[in-house]
C-alpha cells in the first residue's frame, strides 16, 4: 500500500490538495491567533507600513486578507492566482523579517510549498 502511494504516478490534483490544506491552515492559524492575541504579533508588522496605518489597524486587515486567502485557496477554483499571493504575501512576509531567524526558515519553506502550488496547478 505505501509503495503505490509513494509510487511514480502521483495523483497530481493530491498533491495540490495538500498544498491548498496546508497553506489554507497556516494562513487560518495566523489569522485568527491574530485577531485573538495581537499583542504577539503586532511586532511582525512592517515599520514602512505602521508610519502611515496603525499598527494593530494594519494586523486586523492582514488578518482578514489571510482569512480571504484561505476561503479562496479551500474552494479550488482559480487557484493558480490564490497561490501566487500566498506566495508573495510569504515572500513579503519573509522580507520583512529577516532579521527574526526564528521565522524566516518557516516562512521559506512555506514560500516554497506556494510556488510548489503555483506550478502544480493547471488552469
Amino acid at each position: 500500500m505505501l509503495q503505490k502511494i509513494l509510487s511514480k504516478n502521483t495523483n497530481p490534483q493530491l498533491v495540490a490538495l495538500l498544498l491548498r490544506l496546508g497553506l489554507a491552515f497556516v494562513f487560518a492559524y495566523a489569522a485568527i491567533d491574530s485577531l485573538i492575541h495581537p499583542n504577539d504579533w503586532i511586532g511582525y508588522m512592517p515599520h514602512m507600513l505602521t508610519g502611515f496605518i496603525k499598527a494593530d489597524l494594519l494586523l486586523k486587515i492582514v488578518s482578514i486578507y489571510q482569512l480571504i486567502l484561505v476561503g479562496w485557496l479551500l474552494t479550488g477554483r482559480y487557484i493558480r492566482y490564490a497561490a501566487i499571493l500566498c506566495a508573495l504575501t510569504l515572500a513579503g512576509i519573509t522580507a520583512t523579517n529577516l532579521g527574526v531567524f526564528a521565522i524566516t526558515f518557516r516562512d521559506v519553506g512555506l514560500l516554497a510549498a506556494a510556488l510548489a502550488l503555483v506550478f502544480s496547478v493547471k488552469e
